[in-house]
């Protein structure tokens, strides 16, 4: 048995098929003809431009906008002039086009690699893939066909980089396992989206295994079994068959209430970045949309996009909801999020530096557009605005003087808008969480962002595989933070919602309930599963379970508890 991270939930059970890293190995050789081999890298760059292109859109139509967006970042890459541009002037020099691709590249993965979070380092992992599928072009190597393979197949790779999983046919694999990646890297979050139980970070995986051995991949649990004996191997069918089984009882919640076993009705809403995944979310029957991720917008375009253009967004997303709630989270860029035309500069710890509300805060000028078609949109539907990385007072209060001031200007021109516009915080950070009770005297509603509170909140770095057993929701002062905000909430009479990733956990689930959680928003495909789990809790139930765990000094007493008391 093999533990790494339990990426995406199932059980897999197939033939092995070892994806092996190819030789790239090449002579670096001085270059006479500079215009030559200038053509020749040139021609590399057009070939993944237009095989990374007609991927990301195969990946838009088979699993979503939110997954092709990350070979479409590929793209943006490739075309920053700095990237290109260095590579250029070694070739200039005399340099061979792969050495001019490999150093430029590992200059960019050292400078990603060394940050300390963890959408910096995937971003490391991005230019990896760029590099291997450059240097492949130049060297004439071929890519292993992953569609062509049988089902019933497992996976095995040192990691599953976008490019390869793109190929790869839903119904033929059975699991993914690979030596790197963590919940929130893409590995996982394709490995979600197409369904497939995954488990990442099981060290030495593409030695420990050879082509044909029988695996086991539990992704839920985060354990692969290789050649398991017909004990195990019995054990894993039947659970299997349990969790298809389960699965498929889910469509009895098509069209429910959300409500637990005691009859308390709760809200369940969804996770969005663009309009067309507002479709989704009514198709998957969310109740209303928890978190629009605004910044999808302004990284889909090439400028600054205009009040009308938002606006257009804002309310196609309002009125596919037909007055269901949608929360618009404005512009959090910053971070991980790059967008080259915004011009913003370098900073060594981006994700504690000028992101955010600090930055829109900052530019006024371009955060009133957005704020106006937020407020514009609201006409045609329950809209509200949530502000993000909140970490004082001061900050939602110039937020909802700037609202104030296009309401006002809204009155005179005689522009329709609903009065009654909700201004709410995103809760994410330590600093937020302990004045929750401050803030929310000034917010209309809370919205818990679990996953960089639990990043801030235990200093860790979320895709770092030597400090990933730090990052869990359960971990006690993660927990404690969690109830305070809800507490502080409540106490204020307003909303309490959350749209990180612990809203769909099977073993948070109850806790938050105890907590005073109303409302969850979780990924469309995800509500079902939500419904099916809170219907099953009664609050007295889940009081009783979250007393004990309160009570409870470390994460894994926790975990083992939540897990002995699930009910899946």
């Amino acid at each position: 048995m093999y533990n790494g991270i339990a990426a995406s939930r199932g059980i897999g059970i197939g033939s092995i098929c070892v994806i092996k890293e190819h030789d790239l190995s090449y002579e670096s050789r001085k270059i006479e003809d500079v215009e030559g081999e200038q053509k020749r890298f040139n021609d590399a760059v057009e070939k993944f431009k237009k095989e990374t292109s007609e991927m990301a859109e195969d990946i838009r139509k088979r699993i979503g906008p939110k997954e092709a967006e990350i070979l479409e970042g590929h793209l943006v890459m490739i075309s920053d002039p700095t990237m290109a541009g260095e590579m250029g002037k070694m070739i200039a020099a005399g340099q061979c086009a792969e050495a001019a691709v490999e150093a430029v590249c590992d200059m960019f993965i050292g400078m990603f690699s060394k940050m300390d979070d963890e959408l910096m380092q995937q971003r490391a992992s991005d230019i990896s893939d760029i590099k291997i599928s450059l240097l492949k072009n130049l060297l004439g190597i071929e890519d292993v066909d992953i569609s062509k393979v049988p089902q019933g197949t497992v996976l095995v790779a040192k990691d599953l980089t976008p490019s390869m999983t793109s190929q790869i046919v839903k119904d033929n694999v059975a699991g993914i396992i690979t030596e790197v990646g963590g919940k929130t890297s893409h590995s996982a979050i394709l490995a979600r989206a197409l369904e497939i139980p995954a488990v990442l970070s099981v060290p030495d995986a593409t030695t420990l295994v050879k082509d044909k051995d029988t695996a086991i991949v539990d992704g839920t649990e985060g354990v692969v079994y290789i050649n398991p004996d017909g004990d195990v191997l019995s054990k894993y069918i039947i659970k299997r068959e349990d969790f298809i089984k389960k699965q498929s009882e889910l469509a009895a919640f098509q069209g429910k209430e959300t409500v637990t076993a005691d009859g308390i009705n709760l809200e369940l809403f969804c996770n969005i970045g663009t309009p067309k995944d507002a479709k989704k979310a009514v198709e998957c029957d969310g109740e209303g949309i928890g978190l629009f991720r605004s910044e999808f917008l302004f990284m889909d375009n090439n400028h600054m996009p205009t009040e009308d253009e938002q606006f257009a967004a804002y309310k196609e997303a309002a009125e596919i909801l037909g007055g269901k709630p949608v929360i618009i989270r404005t512009l959090d860029i910053g971070g991980d999020k790059d967008i080259p035309y915004l011009n913003m500069k370098k900073e060594e710890n981006p994700f504690l530096g000028y992101r955010a509300v600090r930055y829109c805060l900052g530019n006024k000028d371009s955060y009133l557009i957005q704020l106006r078609a937020i407020v514009r949109a609201s006409a045609f539907g329950k809209v509200k605005i949530m502000v993000p990385l909140v970490t004082c007072v001061e900050e939602i209060r110039q937020v909802k003087e700037l609202v104030a001031q296009i309401k006002k200007d809204f009155d005179e021109k005689g522009i329709a808008y609903d009065k009654d516009i909700e201004v709410g915080c995103m809760i994410e950070t330590p600093a937020a969480s302990l004045i929750a009770d401050l803030l929310a005297k000034e917010a209309d509603f809370f919205s818990i962002g679990t996953n960089d509170l639990t990043q801030y909140t235990m200093s860790v770095d979320r895709g770092n595989a030597d400090v990933a057993y730090l990052y869990s929701t359960f971990q006690p002062a993660v927990l404690r933070s969690i109830k305070h905000i809800i507490e502080c909430g409540r106490n204020a009479g307003i909303p309490v919602g959350m749209c990180g990733e612990a809203a769909a956990d099977p073993l948070m689930i109850p806790l938050l309930i105890s907590y005073g959680l109303t409302e969850f928003s979780v990924n469309p495909v995800l509500v079902l599963t939500a419904r099916c789990i809170i219907s099953k809790w009664s609050k007295a139930e889940a009081d009783a379970l979250a007393e004990k765990v309160m009570a409870l000094s470390t994460e894994s007493e926790i975990q083992s508890l939540l897990k002995e008391s699930a009910k899946e």
